[in-house]
């Protein structure tokens, strides 16, 4: 009888990818950095144990949207107080918080858990081509399309 390989949590290898955005669709990308954050890109997934990767997604001021999105995607938050939803629209939030737009793209694809949680900490998102994780050497992660 063979039984189902169950990754531990001490065991698990990571690894540091660096995605660049430049001219990428922000869906298609953001699919690929979750699932390498989730770890289904491994033969050793377990689905309850984060057995996920770093990822640093640089040049995030020029990813690409299809259709009207730029001005009819909202990012909408409430701030607590009565009448405080505050609304901005995706060309506004690139023009301000780039970083956050690609943030929010990913989170919405990973676990609403614990899990899930602990996997977006391995998310580092830069504007511009320069990020501070070199002593990390990492590899550079080919996204098709």
């Amino acid at each position: 009888m063979r039984t189902t390989y169950m990754a531990k949590a001490e065991a698990v290898e990571r690894k540091w990818y660096v995605v660049d955005a430049k001219d990428m669709t922000l869906g298609r990308l953001s699919s690929e950095v979750a699932k390498v954050l989730r770890g289904k890109h491994k033969p050793t997934y377990t689905p309850h144990i984060d057995t996920g990767d770093f990822v640093i997604v640089i040049n995030a001021k020029d990813i690409k949207v299809t259709g009207k999105k730029l001005d009819q995607k909202l990012y909408r938050h409430y701030t607590g107080y009565a009448g405080g939803l505050k609304e901005i629209s995706l060309r506004d939030l690139l023009e301000k918080k780039p970083e956050k737009v690609i943030y929010e793209a990913v989170r919405g694809m990973l676990p609403k858990n614990r899990l899930g949680r602990k996997m977006l900490k391995k998310l580092r998102v830069y504007s511009g081509p320069e990020h501070k994780h070199e002593a990390q050497k990492p590899e550079v992660l080919e996204i098709k399309f």
